[in-house]
C-alpha cells in the first residue's frame, strides 16, 4: 500500500528540517520537499539545501524558480509605491511568503498530494500567510504545521533532530534567516526583547569595505534599469545594487510591527538594495509627479503594503491599485546619484527631463518668472476668503490673546 503525498515548503533550516522527520518517521509520510526560491538562493545555496533535502532521507526535492514572477507580480509595485512598513521594513519576507506559498499549492496539484505542509509557528505572520494561500488555492488538501501544533521551542526541535541522528551547524540555528530577493530578515532570542539589538555575527553581510563611494541608478519608467551606466534586467539590478551595497553593510534595522494575529512582533533585516532602490525612487518622483499624484499614491501604497503583509494579495483589490501605481510612473524616469558609506547611503540628486523643479517658472525663494508680484497678491486674496468668511461670522478664539 502506497504511502500518502505531503508537500513541505522546505528551506533547509532548523524548523524544515524537524518537520522532514517528524512527518516521515511519526507521521508515516511520503515527503516531497519543494525549495521556492524567491532570488535569495545562488547556484551553491540551491545545491546545498538539495544535499541537506537527501541528507534528511527524502527521496524527492525540488527547486521551483518564482524570482521573475516576484518581481513581476509584486517587487515593482513595492517600489512604485515607496513601502516601507511603519517606516521602516520593505516588506522583505511578507511579500515573498505569498509567492512561495502560491508555488507551493501548484506543486501540490500537480503531484495530486494529500497534504501540504509548513513549518510556521504559532506566533508569528507566515502561517497565516500560508494558509491564507493554501484555502484560496487547494482547499481540498489538508495542512500539516508540526511546529505550530506541538508549540515547539528551538531548543526542542535541535534536541528531537539530534535524537534521529541529524548533525548541524547548532550555533547557526540560534538565528532564522530568511534570504529572498527583497532582502533578508535575522530572528533571534534578541528580537524576542524590546530593548537587544542584534550582535554583528547575526548579519549575513558583514561590513568589507571603508570610504565613500559614489554611485548612478537610472530609472525607467519607476523602474532600476542601471548601474554607473550599465544596463541591466530589473531583476539583475536589483541583485547587482546589493551586491555594492552590502559591502558597506547598509540597510540594517529591526521593525516592530503589529501582526496579523495581534500581539506586537520585533524583526531584524538587512536590505540594502530595497532601501537603497525605494529611497532613490522616492527622490525621483518628488521632482517628476504633482503634488496630488503623490499624496494619493501615498494613501493606496499605504493599504496596497498592509495588504500585501497580511497575506491578501489574492485579493482582487490589489489587482486594482496596482494599475493605479503604474500608471503613476509613466514620468518617473531618470538618473540618481547615492553616495554609499559604512552603515548609511545617501541621495545626492537627480537628473531627468521630466523634472518640474524647472528654472524657467521660477527658482524656489529666489526670483518668480512665469508670474508678478500682482498675480500673487490677487491670488492669496481669493485663497484667504474661506478662512476669512470663516472668522468673520465666528468668533474664533484662538486669535484673542491670553
Amino acid at each position: 500500500m502506497s504511502k500518502k503525498k505531503v508537500v513541505l515548503a522546505f528551506s533547509g533550516g532548523l524548523d524544515t528540517s524537524y518537520c522532514v522527520k517528524y512527518l516521515s518517521l511519526e507521521m508515516g509520510l511520503e515527503v516531497y520537499s519543494a525549495l521556492v526560491n524567491t532570488g535569495g538562493f545562488d547556484e551553491t545555496e540551491i545545491q546545498y539545501t538539495e544535499e541537506r533535502a537527501k541528507a534528511l532521507g527524502i527521496e524527492r526535492h525540488k527547486t521551483i524558480d518564482v524570482t521573475e514572477d516576484f518581481y513581476q507580480q509584486a517587487v515593482r509595485f513595492l517600489v512604485y509605491g515607496n513601502i516601507l512598513k511603519n517606516n521602516t521594513y520593505p516588506l522583505s519576507v511578507s511579500a515573498e511568503r505569498v509567492f512561495q506559498a502560491i508555488a507551493i499549492a501548484n506543486y501540490a496539484k500537480e503531484i495530486q498530494a494529500d497534504y501540504i505542509a509548513h513549518g510556521s509557528t504559532g506566533a508569528g505572520n507566515d502561517q497565516v500567510r500560508f494558509d491564507l494561500v493554501f484555502n484560496i488555492l487547494t482547499p481540498e488538501i489538508e495542512i500539516i504545521t508540526p511546529i505550530r501544533d506541538q508549540q515547539l521551542s528551538r531548543e526542542a526541535e535541535i534536541e528531537y533532530l539530534k535524537q534521529n541522528g541529524v548533525d548541524m551547524d547548532w550555533q547557526k540555528a540560534k538565528y532564522s534567516i530568511n534570504k529572498g530577493l527583497w532582502g533578508t530578515s535575522v530572528g533571534g532570542v534578541e528580537t524576542l526583547t524590546s530593548h537587544k539589538t542584534l550582535p554583528e555575527e547575526a548579519y549575513p553581510s558583514p561590513l568589507e569595505k571603508e570610504g565613500r563611494e559614489s554611485i548612478q541608478l537610472y530609472f525607467e519608467n519607476g523602474e532600476l534599469k542601471g548601474i554607473n551606466g550599465v544596463q541591466y534586467a530589473s531583476v539583475k539590478a536589483i541583485q547587482r545594487l546589493e551586491e555594492m551595497a552590502n559591502q558597506y553593510a547598509i540597510g540594517r534595522d529591526i521593525h516592530v510591527g503589529d501582526t496579523i494575529i495581534g500581539i506586537k512582533g520585533r524583526v531584524g533585516f538587512e536590505a540594502s538594495a530595497p532601501l537603497v532602490i525605494i529611497k532613490a525612487h522616492h527622490t525621483l518622483e518628488k521632482h517628476v509627479l504633482t503634488k496630488w499624484q503623490q499624496y494619493w499614491k501615498d494613501q493606496l501604497a499605504e493599504w496596497y503594503g498592509m495588504l500585501m503583509h497580511e497575506g491578501q494579495y489574492l485579493d482582487p483589490v490589489m489587482r486594482n491599485i496596482e494599475k493605479f501605481l503604474e500608471d503613476t510612473q509613466t514620468n518617473v524616469t531618470g538618473t540618481v546619484e547615492v553616495l554609499l558609506a559604512p552603515y548609511r547611503f545617501e541621495v545626492v540628486g537627480v537628473t531627468s527631463e521630466f523634472d518640474l523643479m524647472n528654472s524657467k517658472f521660477g527658482d524656489y525663494g529666489e526670483m518668480n518668472n512665469a508670474w508678478t508680484g500682482d498675480d500673487v497678491k490677487g491670488f492669496t486674496k481669493i485663497l484667504a476668503n474661506q478662512t476669512k468668511i470663516h472668522h468673520a461670522i465666528n468668533d474664533n478664539s484662538i486669535l484673542k490673546e491670553g
